[in-house]
């Protein structure tokens, strides 16, 4: 057995197997998925991005800090989870956010979405969507992608979509659409990092694959039936998987480990939930990309999808 370092129990029988990855390592990962994003989030955007999400992950880490001094307990900011939280927070926002905004929704994310529910593992929520759920309610003008970014060259289409219709939508281009030519969250967008990143994580197994595949079944099938009913209202499976933030919400957000389940079946449930749940917000919510909102609502029913297990043997 490869031994636990550092040592913070001592194991003795039945033995137990460790892995070998730690929390570091797995949050380390995470952050080079997300490079190839937030680098085309940087090109498309320039500064401001980068302004945004420099910003949010130096709140988030001394946010949690903070938490832990004022907690009295020794800080375990070294483990780079509050940057990955900080830096998907970031994903989420418009490159034009004003820097109040990025630190206070990035300070909710840490403070009310993680340490409210004691150390790494407890929360019931995405801690990221969290902070981000207080902003979109709490200041809707500075959230609003499209009002706030009309200087860009870019259109939002899930706004477009929302707002006019289908045949409004002028980015209906697959291959802009992957390269991220659209607005959105600044690092979201970046449909081909994000995808690259994605393979990546589920590469090394940092996440399984069940739930991604489950988000973009979901996805693709309630869009093909609204799709299939009438053609000339509702967008394709294409046009919802490629726009807003349905794929980075399915292999960075959905995934998260204390909030979702970790059984094969209930993970799939929860994967076409949170993929149905996202189409039917665009198509009847008042928010264009329902994303966010779908993994918050997918999260409440993780108890409930725990609940199926299989029978132990002999059981009757």
């Amino acid at each position: 057995m490869k031994p636990l370092n550092p040592f913070a129990l001592t194991v003795s029988v039945p033995p137990h197997r460790h892995c070998g990855t730690t929390v570091r390592d797995r949050m380390l990962t995470i952050l080079v998925a997300m490079l190839p994003a937030a680098v085309m989030a940087s090109m498309t955007f320039g500064m401001p991005a980068i302004r945004v999400m420099a910003l949010s992950m130096a709140t988030a880490v001394l946010a949690e800090m903070a938490c832990d001094y004022f907690m009295d307990r020794e800080t375990d900011v070294n483990d780079f989870h509050a940057f990955t939280v900080g830096l998907s927070f970031a994903f989420l926002l418009p490159a034009s956010a004003p820097w109040w905004l990025v630190a206070f929704g990035s300070a909710a994310s840490i403070v009310l979405g993680k340490m409210a529910f004691g150390p790494l593992g407890g929360s019931p929520f995405c801690a990221p969507l969290v902070g981000w759920a207080i902003c979109r309610i709490s200041w809707p003008s500075f959230m609003d992608i499209d009002a706030s970014m009309l200087g860009m060259d870019l259109t939002y289409p899930l706004a477009q979509l929302k707002n006019f219709g289908l045949d409004a939508v002028q980015i209906t281009d697959t291959r802009q659409l992957f390269l991220g030519k659209q607005l959105g969250g600044l690092g979201a967008i970046q449909i081909a990092g994000v995808l690259l990143g994605g393979m990546l994580l589920v590469m090394r197994k940092h996440v399984s694959s069940i739930i991604p595949v489950g988000v973009i079944g979901g996805v693709a099938l309630t869009a093909f039936l609204f799709n299939w009913i009438d053609p000339s209202m509702y967008a394709s499976p294409a046009f919802h998987l490629l726009t807003g933030s349905t794929l980075f919400g399915a292999f960075f957000l959905a995934t998260d480990g204390p909030s979702s389940p970790n059984r094969q079946i209930p993970m799939l449930l929860f994967g076409l939930l949170v993929g149905a749940l996202i189409v039917i917000i665009r198509i009847y919510g008042i928010y264009p990309d329902g994303v966010p909102f779908a993994i918050l609502l997918a999260n409440l029913f993780t108890p409930a999808l725990e609940r199926i297990r299989p029978k132990p043997f002999g059981r009757r």
